[in-house]
């Protein structure tokens, strides 16, 4: 008899769950998926383009009805689970239901972080998380919309370029010295800079927002140095905290996320937790990847394999505004490392990478990113680089030439 298995949540992390464990244990368990938005996964990498109506909404799932059909799950979508009752076993949704487990899988991802700011609570303040979220800003995006989106990292470049593709006018005001700081050098957040002007972004660097203006709406956006931002619409899309409530009321362990080992279980026995919510040797990740790494350790763990996750390798690879960006490792070069550098601002090229101790230790890369995946492996990998050195920073093409030809490739030193 199958032994019933309960993920609260339904995005990215909890179907690659289901995929994998449906792989490597099919019919071990009764899968049922809790999740409280109505729709069925979807990828939230790709909310910018459906706010630039480059695709639908059905593009963006992750897997159609049938896929979950085949696997028998029981999909509870639109439904709210509101606590978790560890000795009996259960989950409480709102309404009354309760929903039994053997084991739970806790995926809740993360909240957006909303700034606690005077006249936050106006009408067209909002924040940029989900497909409902993208469908109030369509509601109200034309070219006579004009839009602030505090944040310049990952999420706050999206919504503007997703914005700004739906015709409405866009300033990004950030509170750090450089775009997505996280992620880029000064040099690449310069060109990232500098790309999304010509499409028309304006971007504030070392601005900090003190209060919303506006009385029943919002009409501006005032910032420390006392300029206003008038405004019809703001975005807060200044970063995300892990969604850890049902822990907390559970007691799990909390700190930042949801407390777990090398197993991705909980302080609880045979509560797991993976994604944004979960806290690993102290560090929550907001990637997709480590998301799907421990989904897949969760998987081979509850088929009864050995399997145990040992962190993941930062690393970024996307288009932001529609640019490539790739980001690995020491991307920044801490002391002892050498950067080597090829940079193409007139177009919109910049590739640096890290080297340590004859090893590739990070990279960074802008506009041109068919190298991301090869870089990464090297990072990952720790191989020697001796042989390939000169070229390395022109791709892996070059590298697969003969020697000789690699030798003659010269490389900016920065």
């Amino acid at each position: 008899m199958s032994e019933p298995l309960v993920i609260v949540g339904n995005g990215m992390a909890a179907a690659r769950l289901v995929g994998e464990l449906t792989a490597c244990a099919p019919g071990r368990y009764a899968i049922t998926v809790i999740g409280e938005e109505p729709s069925l996964a979807y990828n939230r990498v790709l909310l910018s383009s459906l706010l630039a109506r480059e695709i639908t909404e059905t593009d963006l799932e992750l897997k159609p009805r049938a896929w979950w059909e085949e696997r028998r799950v029981n999909l509870l979508c639109g439904r709210q689970a509101i606590s978790i009752e560890p000795r009996a076993r259960v989950v409480r949704l709102r309404g009354g239901a309760r929903v039994p487990y053997a084991k739970l899988v806790l995926a809740t991802g993360s909240d957006p972080i909303r700034l606690p700011l005077p006249g936050a609570d106006l009408a067209g303040v909002l924040t940029f998380r989900t497909c409902t979220d993208v469908a109030a800003m369509l509601a109200r995006a034309s070219t006579k919309l004009r839009t602030v989106v505090i944040g310049g990292g990952l999420l706050g470049l999206e919504a503007a370029y997703g914005l700004r593709m739906a015709g409405a006018a866009v300033k990004v005001v950030h509170l750090m010295d450089r775009l997505m700081e996280r992620q880029l050098d000064v040099r690449a957040a310069a060109m990232l800079k500098s790309s999304l002007q010509e499409l028309g972004i304006d971007v504030l660097l070392k601005a900090e927002s003190v209060a919303v203006q506006g009385r029943r709406k919002v009409g501006g956006l005032r910032l420390a140095d006392g300029r206003v931002l008038d405004c019809d619409l703001l975005v807060m899309a200044a970063g995300i905290r892990p969604r850890a409530g049902l822990a907390r009321l559970a007691e799990l362990k909390v700190e930042r996320g949801i407390v777990v080992d090398d197993r991705m279980q909980t302080s609880a026995p045979d509560i797991y937790a993976i994604g944004e919510c979960a806290e690993h040797r102290g560090i929550c990740y907001g990637l997709v990847e480590p998301a799907y790494e421990q989904a897949c350790v969760v998987a081979r763990h509850l088929a009864g394999e050995a399997a145990c996750y040992e962190g993941s390798l930062l690393a970024t690879n996307l288009k932001v505004s529609g640019m490539g960006v790739f980001s690995a490792g020491d991307f920044l070069g801490a002391p002892g490392t050498e950067p080597i550098v090829l940079s193409d601002p007139a177009h919109g090229i910049y590739r640096k990478l890290v080297v340590k101790e004859g090893r590739v230790a990070g990279a960074v890369l802008l506009g041109d990113t068919v190298d991301a995946l090869w870089y990464l492996d090297l990072i990952r990998s720790g191989a020697p680089i001796s042989d390939v050195r000169e070229g390395l920073v022109f791709g892996r093409a070059f590298c697969t030439t003969s020697g000789a030809a690699c030798g003659q490739l010269q490389a900016e030193a920065a």
